[in-house]
């Protein structure tokens, strides 16, 4: 008997840099398939987040994930500098709706406590617990770790485990 996959791409949105992060859930088992970062030149904000939008069309197109979780928006005391992230965001999940999947979208906090136990964890806590988890031999930069971990945290939701037989 074969058992279920299901692929997931987490997304970490930033208009400089949105990490990228995919794996699959087969049973109990995560298994990293790829991650990495779209960084974007220096240019006009317009053509970064066209940037992001076909990078993010190639790597759906790449790699067929099942489902989609993304890091929310967060608002911070910068209000221009949430603007460009969640317009950042509109790109890269406009660059991955081609996929025609479900999107499921994780606070920030959310997703810390699920892959490390705290929502206040610092990114190189993330960027461990994601090699531990995933059990990488190499470091993982620190937005494709925090796009691991939104695959990860979705990854540990009951939809998921559904999908793959583990829950009734």
């Amino acid at each position: 008997m074969t058992e279920l996959r299901v692929r997931v791409l987490g997304i970490d949105p930033g208009s400089a840099r949105t990490g990228y992060g995919i794996l699959d859930v087969v049973g109990t088992r995560l298994i990293y398939v790829a991650s990495g970062v779209i960084r974007t030149s220096d240019g006009e904000f317009a053509f970064r987040l066209c940037e992001i939008f076909r990078e993010m069309q190639s790597i759906v197109a790449e790699y067929q994930p099942q489902e989609i979780a993304i890091e929310r928006v967060f608002v911070n005391r910068n209000a221009d500098s949430a603007l460009k992230l969640g317009q950042a965001r509109g790109a890269a999940i406009c660059g991955a709706a081609a996929a025609a999947v479900s999107f499921f979208e994780y606070a920030p906090r959310e997703i810390k406590v699920a892959v490390v136990g705290s929502g206040s964890a610092e990114k190189v806590q993330v960027q461990l617990m994601m090699r531990n988890i995933l059990k990488l031999q190499q470091p993982v930069a620190a937005d494709a770790a925090d796009a691991l971990a939104a695959a990860v945290c979705h990854a540990l939701r009951g939809r998921v485990r559904k999908l793959v037989g583990l829950a009734r």
